[in-house]
């Protein structure tokens, strides 16, 4: 077991849950803090985006009857490029984090608006490599294509990384920070009831 999760039990629920994270986090977790960089799961994500790409991009190619490995060779360029975009964004989130030192945000009530938007941006992509369309669509296309990685890293992944790293090396992982959770306004709003509601109970029993 790595020696940040031997830690975890130091803390309360809300900050151990919190640096736990979602299923992705943990996922990229599992491996050691070196392959789980930012600058690493940027690239992750930037080679999926390559891979889905390649079939759109072999059909445009086939229509302008373009030879396998001229196409092959444009892929490659295109996906080098993605790859470097993704990879210096994560870069940029762990400075970032490293600099602001702010809570990860919580993405359980927001991924039903995140996570279709890397399936929106391939569709627009894809439309705008196999058809006739303007310009201005396809960078719209690669953009929310390309977006909700990185903004997911900056948002969550990074600044969690980077306190999950600070507790590896035995150093206190809230230093420097004004809040060190974002706790979610409706379960605070939630016990505030739950708490009233049980004082009108005993009042109700003591009269």
């Amino acid at each position: 077991m790595s020696k940040w999760r031997e830690r975890l039990n130091e803390y309360d629920d809300e900050h151990r849950h919190m640096l736990e994270g979602g299923s992705i986090s943990q996922l990229f977790l599992n491996y050691s803090l070196s392959f789980s960089n930012p600058v690493f799961v940027g690239i992750v994500y930037g080679m999926m985006i390559n891979m889905t790409l390649l079939l759109p991009m072999f059909y445009e190619g086939n229509s302008n009857s373009e030879d396998s490995m001229e196409i092959l060779q444009k892929w490659i360029n295109q996906s080098l490029i993605i790859l470097l975009l993704c990879a210096s964004l994560g870069a940029i989130s762990t400075i970032i984090s490293s600099l602001i030192r702010r809570p990860p945000v919580r993405l359980e009530r927001r991924r039903r608006y995140l996570y279709p938007l890397p399936f929106i941006g391939f569709l627009i992509t894809t439309i705008t490599i196999i058809f006739s369309t303007p310009e201005e669509l396809k960078i719209l296309g690669y953009f929310i294509l390309i977006a909700p990685g990185p903004l997911y890293i900056q948002i969550s992944y990074a600044p969690r990384w980077r306190m999950i790293e600070r507790i590896d090396r035995d150093l206190d992982p809230f230093e420097g920070m004004k809040k060190t959770i974002y706790l979610d306004k409706n379960n605070d709003e939630l016990s505030e009831q739950n708490f009233n509601e049980l004082e009108n109970v005993i009042e109700e029993l003591d009269s």
